[in-house]
This record gives C-alpha cells, sequence and structure tokens, in this order.
C-alpha cells in the first residue's frame, strides 16, 4: 500500500503480518493504523491517493477507502475480460500518473527480499520481524545515498 498525500510526499505505516496471510486481510487493520496515525501528527489526508495493485480492485475495497476520505488509485484487475471496449472502460477514471510512483515502494520490496532474514520469516515476534525490517530499511538508504558519491 502506498499512500500519497496533497504535496506529493509518499507515506504508509508498516503492517506486518505472517507471510500466509493474503494482503486483502491486512487493508482494513492497514487503513485504521494509516488514519490513527495521521491523526496523531496531526496530518490531513482528506483528498490523498491511495495507490494499490489489482489484487485489492473490489467494490468494497474502494468503499472502504472513500469512506476514509481518500481517493483509491487501484490498477484495474482485467480478471477475463476479453473485450477492448470493457478493458478501456476499466482504465478510464484510472489515473496512471500518480500509480507510476508506485514504482518507488516495489522497487523498495524487490531489494528487502534480497536479505534473506525478510524473505523467509520464521520469527513468531512481530516486534522482531519489523525490526529486522527497518534494519533491512536503514541498510538500503544507506546504499542508495553513499553508493552514488
Amino acid at each position: 500500500m502506498t499512500i500519497t498525500d496533497n504535496k506529493g510526499f509518499i507515506i504508509a505505516p508498516i503492517s506486518v503480518r505472517p507471510v500466509n496471510e493474503h494482503d486483502t486481510t491486512i487493508l482494513p487493520e492497514a487503513l485504521t493504523q494509516l488514519i490513527c496515525f495521521s491523526n496523531r501528527i496531526d496530518l490531513d489526508l482528506d483528498g490523498s491517493a491511495l495507490t494499490l495493485d489489482s489484487g485489492f480492485d473490489s467494490k468494497v475495497n474502494k468503499k472502504s477507502i472513500k469512506e476514509q476520505g481518500l481517493i483509491p488509485v487501484i490498477y484495474p484487475n482485467k480478471r477475463n475480460t476479453k473485450e477492448p471496449i470493457a478493458i478501456a472502460r476499466m482504465f478510464r477514471w484510472f489515473k496512471k500518473d500518480i500509480y507510476t510512483e508506485r514504482y518507488k515502494v516495489e522497487r523498495t520490496f524487490g531489494w528487502q527480499d534480497t536479505y534473506r532474514k525478510l524473505a523467509l520469516s520464521y520469527d513468531k515476534l512481530k516486534e522482531t520481524r519489523l525490526g529486522f525490517r527497518y534494519l533491512a530499511y536503514s541498510m538500503i538508504n544507506y546504499r542508495t545515498t553513499f553508493n552514488n558519491l
């Protein structure tokens, strides 16, 4: 999940769950955490875009996102649609310019998978998984910041 605020900054709290749990079950909890976090730091998210991949493309998810005052930018899931007109209709309201910012987040997820401890996590404590995730993000940030000098 990537959220872009009104000024174009990418923000999101991290929701950590076991690997065998599907992302769509995490969405309601993650939205609640995001709204609570934004309220705590006095950040107004009304009108901000929430980008998700095609696995989240459903009326229920879009409705819950809109109820929080956010704009859902979810890549349309073509499912088994073959007709070009039906596919074009799906992409009519899709905001591709906002969705392209998601690449930065997906690239970070790809980089974190190079760390074996994160790819195969057998830790039972949520705090341990979160700590290793923060360590990996710190190492990624260090590498991207100082590798170009």
